[in-house]
């Protein structure tokens, strides 16, 4: 699925991202306004995600009510968008680019770990490493919340 969350959802990005959805976040496009928001959402065939009444109209978008990411999640479950992680990362959580995973045999920064000891997958865009760790985890539970 492709999506745009508007600035009041920002806080979804990283879990529809992990769930593998094509996810454009307004703010770091630049784009603020309700008409430009509808308008890149028509250009590149994403579904506007928001707080705002009007916008969602407008733009024949998803409008959710609560403040809380969770909560978020969990109306997006019950708007019929999947939630489920998939099971190797396809998105980059960081800028949505699509992930690469890294050859056993490559290095990775210091912060990553040996892709020969645990899976790495590197974004090709912004270079941000990622692995299933403690944080993945988090998010994949919380996910399984919001599903249940």
């Amino acid at each position: 699925m492709k999506l745009l969350l508007d600035a009041m959802c920002g806080g979804l990005r990283a879990y529809l991202r992990l769930c593998g959805h094509d996810t454009a976040y307004t703010l770091d496009r630049g784009v603020e306004g309700d008409d430009a928001i509808a308008a890149l959402a028509r250009e590149e065939d994403r579904t506007v995600v928001t707080r705002d009444r009007d916008l969602a109209a407008a733009a024949d978008g998803i409008l959710l009510r609560e403040r809380d990411p969770v909560d978020q999640l969990r109306e997006l479950a019950a708007a019929g968008v999947d939630l489920t992680p998939t099971d190797e990362p396809e998105r980059c959580g960081r800028c949505n680019g699509p992930l690469d995973r890294v050859p056993d045999d490559e290095p990775t920064p210091e912060y990553a770990p040996d892709p020969s000891d645990t899976p790495v997958w590197q974004c090709p865009d912004c270079d941000q490493c990622f692995w299933k760790g403690s944080h993945h985890e988090r998010m994949v539970e919380t996910l399984a919340s919001v599903r249940a």
